[in-house]
């Protein structure tokens, strides 16, 4: 059964960092691609960062610069290095992975239980 746990979330200062990490287990394969989204109260959830397997990354434009994806696929682990974090940065991050959780299912979507972020101006 695959499992996505987040971990590293908390509430920090505006300016301050965050690192998050997010532990898959249960995988056959490797993850084709990871990502992080958030929710914010009010909003519809987001995509933060996103990496594949090759390490192509790409980044929402509001933390671009302050945000770095990173993947180790021996651990199957997924990390979000958060710098000059914003008020605005504040909400749930989630941890996301399509995969195939069978030798010969489809891709599907896995999600973590979220971790809260709350930056304090």
């Amino acid at each position: 059964q695959v499992q996505l746990v987040e971990s590293g979330g908390g509430l920090v200062q505006a300016g301050g960092s965050l690192r998050l990490s997010c532990a898959a287990s249960g995988l056959i394969f490797s993850p084709r691609a990871m990502g992080w989204y958030r929710h914010a109260p009010g909003k519809q959830r987001e995509l933060v960062a996103g990496i594949t397997s090759s390490g192509v990354t790409n980044y929402a434009d509001s933390v671009k610069g302050r945000f770095t994806i990173s993947r180790d696929n021996a651990k199957n682990s997924l990390y979000l290095q958060m710098n000059s974090l914003k008020p605005e940065d504040t909400a749930v991050y989630y941890c996301n992975a399509e995969l195939r959780p069978a030798t010969y299912s489809p891709y599907m979507n896995y999600w973590g239980q979220g971790t809260q972020v709350t930056v304090s101006s």
